[in-house]
């Protein structure tokens, strides 16, 4: 039988308890007539994967498999024509279910549940297999690695969703401040927003970080340990749009109280997937 990596429950306090991971065997599985089985070829870690071992994430599931991002290869289908269509392709997965096309959010009245080791969606990717609706797979770029492929989907949506969906001001010429650059999600917001022509000024401790992201993009980086930070970034700025007109923040700390004085009168704060529109007193 296949097998798969699951988290056994043993006794703790949240943030204290770390779950120990056990091999578990998953059934073999069979297609329905809309699914696709999947030969796992590498998965991928976020940080909800730690707090997911330290009990500091809501509905955990005891033995159902970890991770929610993944690639392999598709290697049996159900008998619809669209799944067939995917047969010997290489995929990725979508890392949850619920939520299809609407940009406002999950159509699904329970919300998007992300797979992995919760009771919410009982699959995940560090599995041998997987068996999936052929709606929640996409074909992996030839030009990824299976590695590669595999880390882009959770984090690539959250990026993708707040830069370039919510701000809207993923535009030539805007500045935007991505915070905590080094985090996954900061680093393709980084380059969701450098393609799509925009000045984009990142935050961190470290110089090492801030050195690579002006390799991958970035037009400019300051250390938020820096007393000054607000000011050495302002003067960043071209002179003819001394404001941000977007932060992505992942790292929190006073960027609300400082980095807003920098936005534009109407624009936007945006912690993940939680926005904060700034209106006028």
């Amino acid at each position: 039988m296949p097998t798969a990596i699951a988290i056994r429950q043993v006794e703790g306090k949240p943030g204290t308890v770390y779950y120990p991971l056990e091999a578990v065997e998953i059934p073999t599985p069979t297609p329905g007539l809309n699914d696709v089985v999947i030969q796992l070829t590498a998965a991928a870690l976020n940080h909800r994967d730690l707090f997911i071992r330290q009990h500091l994430y809501p509905a955990i599931g005891f033995g159902v498999p970890l991770l929610a991002d993944g690639a392999g290869v598709v290697v049996a289908a159900g008998a619809n024509p669209a799944a067939q269509r995917w047969l010997g392709k290489r995929v990725v997965v979508n890392p949850g279910s619920g939520w299809a096309d609407s940009l406002d959010g999950p159509e699904s009245p329970t919300g998007y549940a992300i797979m992995g080791g919760t009771r919410t969606n009982p699959r995940g990717t560090l599995a041998d297999v997987m068996c999936i609706d052929a709606a929640e797979v996409e074909e992996a770029a030839a030009y990824m690695s299976d590695v590669e492929a595999a880390a882009l989907p959770l984090a690539g949506l959250t990026a993708w969703r707040a830069t370039m969906v919510k701000t809207g001001n993923a535009k030539p010429g805007r500045n935007i401040l991505v915070t905590g650059i080094g985090g996954g999600v900061a680093i393709m917001a980084l380059l969701f927003a450098a393609a799509a022509g925009c000045r984009v000024y990142v935050s961190s401790s470290s110089e090492e970080k801030l050195a690579k992201a002006k390799e991958l993009g970035a037009t400019g980086g300051i250390n938020y340990k820096d007393k000054d930070w607000d000011k050495k970034l302002l003067a960043m700025l071209p002179s003819d749009r001394k404001y941000l007109d977007a932060i992505v923040d992942g790292a929190g700390g006073d960027v609300v109280f400082r980095g807003v004085k920098m936005l534009k009168v109407g624009l936007r704060l945006f912690t993940l997937l939680k926005e904060m529109p700034l209106m006028p007193e």
